[in-house]
């Protein structure tokens, strides 16, 4: 799905369904939580939640590990499957695998489809954009929307392809993640930053130039 065909299918399919549910928890559509939720629809994403407080070679391994993992129960173990959509060769995977512990008779016990799992993503970032809103709508008004979540997370599923990464881009997606974040977290104080996620101050610099980060 190309960009302006991603914008046409929020645009057609996806605005309809937030007005909808907004107009039936609240009685009004809220634009600005529209605009800020299909936004956050639009990015890049990746399923999987990376705690602060470790340093950055540490928390980059796990994820890592849990991205296979989750990649893994998403394509069934199929390694031949899997390395094309990574863009990797099968003995990589194999000595990823074999590197990460993964144990994978326990992963088929865990398959997960692709649409469950495009639900899940919709889900956090509508409550991700939600939560901006907490103190401003009421809290009996707030539990209306959230009953109605799951249903208008699965219908929102359906209209958008679930983000496939090469293992490449997938990496470079958690780094700019994880940076982001603790950047913020220590007032974009590249020097307290560094320290605390235990990296250079010059390998910080270059990579908050190289993944564009402000």
């Amino acid at each position: 799905m190309t960009k302006k065909d991603l914008e046409d299918t929020i645009k057609e399919k996806v605005n309809p369904l937030l007005e909808e549910t907004m107009e039936k928890s609240w009685g009004v559509s809220i634009p600005k939580l529209e605009t800020d939720i299909t936004a956050k629809l639009k990015e890049s994403s990746l399923n999987i939640y990376i705690p602060l407080g470790k340093g950055f070679s540490e928390s980059k391994k796990q994820f890592k590990k849990e991205f296979l993992k989750q990649e893994l129960r998403l394509h069934l173990g199929n390694i031949s499957q899997l390395a094309k959509v990574l863009d990797m060769d099968r003995r990589s995977i194999h000595r990823a695998i074999k590197d990460f512990h993964i144990d994978m008779d326990d992963l088929r016990q865990h398959e997960e489809t692709p649409e469950h799992f495009q639900e899940e993503v919709v889900d956090k970032k509508i409550r991700t954009s939600l939560e901006q809103y907490t103190g401003l709508i009421q809290a009996e008004k707030m539990q209306d929307f959230y009953r109605e979540l799951p249903k208008l997370s699965r219908n929102i599923a359906k209209f958008l392809p679930k983000p496939d990464m090469t293992w490449k881009e997938a990496e470079a997606e958690f780094e700019r993640q994880f940076l982001k974040r603790a950047l913020e977290e220590h007032n974009n104080n590249i020097t307290k930053t560094a320290k605390k996620i235990e990296i250079r101050v010059e390998t910080l610099h270059r990579k908050i130039k190289k993944l564009h980060l402000k």
